[in-house]
C-alpha cells in the first residue's frame, strides 16, 4: 500500500498513480482544510507544502511523489492552529468567506520561509492565489506584520 509523510506522520492510502494529491489528502486521509477550487492550478485553494515548497495539489499526481517527501497541509502548519500567520490573519480580519484562506496561508508561509523580509514585489510574485472576496490588501498587511515580528 502506498505511503506519504503528511504532517509528520506516515499515512497509507489506496489510490491510482494518476490521482491528484488533493484527493488523497481530502478523501482518504480526511484532511479537508486543503480545498478544491478550480482543478487546474489557477486559484491556489489546494496549496500545500511539498518539501517546503508551496504546491498546487490539485494537479500534482501521486506518480510524481516518491513517498519520501514531507507534505504539510494547513492542519500541519501548527499543532494548535496558532501559527504567526494564522494569528496575523485573525488580527487583521483577513478572511471574508474564508474558502481560499488555507491556500493563502500555505503560500504565505512558504514565502516567509524563503524570504523572511519580503518586498511588495516578492509578495506579488508569490501570492498568486485567487480570492473572490478581494482581501489582497489585508493578506499583504498580514504577511508584512509577521515579517516585522520575525525581524
Amino acid at each position: 500500500m502506498p505511503r506519504l509523510n503528511v504532517n509528520g506522520q506516515t499515512r497509507e492510502f489506496d489510490a491510482e498513480p494518476d490521482t491528484p494529491l488533493l484527493w488523497v489528502l481530502r478523501e482518504q486521509l480526511g484532511l479537508t482544510g486543503t480545498k478544491y477550487g478550480c482543478g487546474i492550478a489557477q486559484c491556489g485553494a489546494c496549496t500545500v507544502h511539498v518539501d517546503g515548497v508551496a504546491t498546487r495539489s490539485c494537479v500534482r499526481p501521486l506518480s510524481t511523489l516518491t513517498g519520501q517527501e514531507k507534505i504539510v497541509t494547513i492542519e500541519g502548519l501548527s499543532s494548535d492552529g496558532r501559527h504567526p500567520l494564522q494569528r496575523a490573519w485573525e488580527k487583521l480580519d483577513v478572511p471574508q468567506c474564508g474558502f481560499c484562506q488555507c491556500g493563502m496561508l500555505m503560500t504565505a508561509a512558504a514565502l516567509l520561509k524563503e524570504k523572511p523580509r519580503p518586498s511588495d514585489a516578492d509578495i506579488d510574485a508569490a501570492m498568486s492565489n485567487i480570492c473572490r472576496c478581494g482581501t489582497y490588501n489585508r493578506v499583504r498587511a498580514a504577511i508584512k506584520l509577521v515579517a516585522a515580528q520575525q525581524a
